[in-house]
This record gives structure tokens, C-alpha cells and sequence, in this order.
């Protein structure tokens, strides 16, 4: 009997659950569990771990040889990389963008899923992570950031051949070039073949002769790499990705810099999306008389009339003072002034007399 759990108690949905509510838990635990978010010592295991699960779980076939068989019915016709092959596009839903699980499946899984298109020589560069703190200020103009990234860069000794000078590379005996090994499983009377990256070549079809000492024939090392880019206008807390930033992979694809973005909050204004809002105290007086006063802005100064008779909590809309939206076009938002009519906690003698004064005539 094998070890694993049921995939159903994995995941905490039911056995008759549909896919979308699948779908919705996985991302839940996906999101708790994945290791840049959770430093947990188990961490990895559990996003491993669901992340088999919902392979299996939301490819309608796998599914319904599970329900049948079990995890012996899976493993005995599916290869690890064939479970997560066939459901990458399950997973570039869940992620948001396509090629998402291919990194993930590379960084904690120590494999690709079949690679695109299939090519289990096709290899891909780790994903780096950048972190910057933005002002309310520079959410709306933008940031420009100049840095040097820590990554994996190619190799400038082998220019990114991994082999020593005068040396080349051999076709892999083992997998005949394939980059790829065949195997076949039976179950009763059907059989079923998979393939598999050749562990002699790594799947990359070829053995260097002579390895480059500088990189020890990866064909890219540890460096650094001056990187410029700007944060753009409008954006929120989150991470956002720069392509082909990452690890660098001679004929690969580079990993991407993902951006992590946490928006700082500010001293005199509350952010809700392109809007912002601020609180503006006012006397009791500037209230009931009216009043034209200048207020701050992210932009400079603006000038607001309070009209007489104004109450408490009245907002003052002013168009075109907030910030700009980074998916609606890029056109500000409007600023949301809250007027706070505040009163004395104390009175001088003319005060008091004036104020009795406007009771009485106001109960008469």
C-alpha cells in the first residue's frame, strides 16, 4: 500500500467536490505554503504535497483513475513529470500567467514539467526577487530603480559553452541524443510507455568533453548584473514580474526578477484604490460660515470651498487628485476631502459670551 495521503484529505475538500472549488482550495493552501511566502520548516513539503493533489485532482482522467484505483493506478500509469505535464495549464490558471509552474516545478520540485512543448532538453533559469518600498508619492509618478542583482550570469571565460578551449561537446550514448529515456509499465493487459530526462545528460542530449573550470561546465556562474527599470505609475503592494531578468541559462531561457512592491502608507493620506482620502479639521465657525481654504495634495497645493452649513463627515470631492490606476488606463483617481468639524475644549471670556449669544437668539 503506499504512503501518501488521500489526495481529497490533502487538499480538505470532499470527493464529489467540482473543479472550481477544487481549484479555489488549492490556490488558498498554494498561497499559504508556498516557500517565498511561508519559512516554515515544512513548508515545501506541504506545497509539494498539495501541489501532486491538485495535478491529479483537476485533470478530469487522473481524476477518474484515482477514483478507481487510487494512488497505485496513478503511479503505476503516470510518471511524476507526466502528472505535472499534463496538468500545466491547470496550474498556469491557479498562477495567472503561463510558464508560472515551470519555475516553481524547477525551484522546488528539482525538475521541469516536461519543459514546453515537451523538450526535456529545454532548460530555464531560476526566478530572482527584488524588493522596493514606493511612497504615495511615487505611486504616482513612478519610480526608477538602477541596482545590481545577485544572480547566476553566463559564463564570460567558456562564453557560456561550459566546455574548456579547444574542447566541445559529445552526443550522450545513454539517450542516443534524445535528451530523453523510454520507459514501459504494464497494468493487466495494457501498457503504457513514458519518457523520461536522461539522468547521464540531464536531458540535455549532450556530455562536455572537457568541462570549463570557471563554471565547471554549467556555462553561467555566480555574479552580479547592473539591472535599471521603473516601477511604474499606479501600482499597489504586490509582486509584479520583469522577464528574462533571472538566472541567466546559455541555450536556455533566463528566469525572471520578480518585483516585490509594498506600497508605504502616508502620514496625511489613505489610499482606496485610484481615490485617496484625507481628513480635514475645520472649526465649528468654518462650518456654519463657510470658508475657501488651501489643502495639500500629492502634487502640490489646491484650494477647496466649504460651502456654509457644511456638517460633519461632509466629503468634498476634488476631481483628478488621486492617483493613477496601472490596469484602467493610467488616469488618476480623485481625492476625497472628509471634513472633521472639531470643537474648543476651552473658551476665552468674548468666545463664551459670543457662543451664549447664538444660543439665544437660537431658541427664540
Amino acid at each position: 500500500m503506499s504512503a501518501k495521503r488521500d489526495y481529497y484529505e490533502v487538499l480538505g475538500v470532499d470527493r464529489k467536490a467540482p473543479a472550481d472549488e477544487i481549484k479555489k482550495q488549492y490556490r488558498k493552501l498554494a498561497l499559504k505554503f508556498h516557500p517565498d511566502r511561508n519559512n516554515t520548516a515544512d513548508a515545501t513539503e506541504h506545497f509539494k504535497e498539495i501541489s501532486e493533489a491538485y495535478a491529479v485532482l483537476s485533470d478530469d482522467a487522473k481524476r477518474q483513475l484515482y477514483d478507481r484505483h487510487g494512488h497505485e493506478g496513478v503511479d503505476g500509469r503516470y510518471s511524476r513529470e507526466d502528472i505535472f505535464a499534463g496538468a500545466q495549464g491547470n496550474f498556469d490558471e491557479v498562477f495567472g500567467r503561463a510558464g508560472d509552474f515551470e519555475s516553481i516545478f524547477e525551484n522546488i520540485f528539482g525538475g521541469r514539467a516536461g519543459g514546453r512543448g515537451g523538450d526535456f532538453g529545454t532548460k530555464r533559469g531560476a526566478d530572482r526577487m527584488y524588493e522596493t518600498t514606493v511612497t504615495l508619492e511615487e505611486v504616482l509618478r513612478g519610480k526608477q530603480i538602477d541596482t545590481e542583482i545577485k544572480k547566476r550570469i553566463t559564463c564570460t571565460d567558456c562564453r557560456g559553452s561550459g566546455c574548456n578551449p579547444g574542447t566541445g561537446k559529445n552526443r550522450c550514448r545513454a539517450c542516443g541524443g534524445l535528451g530523453q529515456i523510454k520507459q514501459t509499465r504494464r497494468m493487466g493487459f495494457a501498457a503504457f510507455v513514458t519518457a523520461m530526462p536522461c539522468s547521464a545528460c540531464r536531458g540535455q542530449g549532450v556530455i562536455v568533453e572537457s568541462p570549463c573550470s570557471a563554471c565547471k561546465g554549467q556555462g553561467n556562474k555566480k555574479g552580479k548584473k547592473f539591472c535599471s527599470f521603473k516601477v511604474p505609475p499606479g501600482v499597489t503592494t504586490g509582486d509584479y514580474i520583469i522577464q528574462g531578468e533571472g538566472d541567466e541559462v546559455p541555450d536556455g531561457e533566463n528566469g525572471d526578477l520578480i518585483l516585490r512592491v509594498r506600497v508605504k502608507e502616508h502620514e496625511l493620506f489613505e489610499r482606496d484604490g485610484k481615490n485617496i482620502h484625507i481628513l480635514l479639521p475645520i472649526s465649528i465657525v468654518d462650518a456654519a460660515l463657510g470658508r475657501t481654504i488651501d489643502i495639500p495634495t500629492l502634487d502640490g497645493k489646491t484650494t477647496v470651498k466649504i460651502s456654509s452649513g457644511s456638517q460633519p463627515d461632509t466629503i468634498i470631492k476634488v476631481k483628478g487628485r488621486g492617483v493613477p490606476h496601472i490596469q484602467q488606463g493610467g488616469g488618476r483617481g480623485d481625492m476625497h476631502v472628509h471634513l472633521v468639524v472639531t470643537v474648543p475644549k476651552k473658551l476665552n471670556r468674548t468666545q463664551r459670551n459670543l457662543l451664549e449669544e447664538f444660543q439665544r437668539e437660537s431658541n427664540r
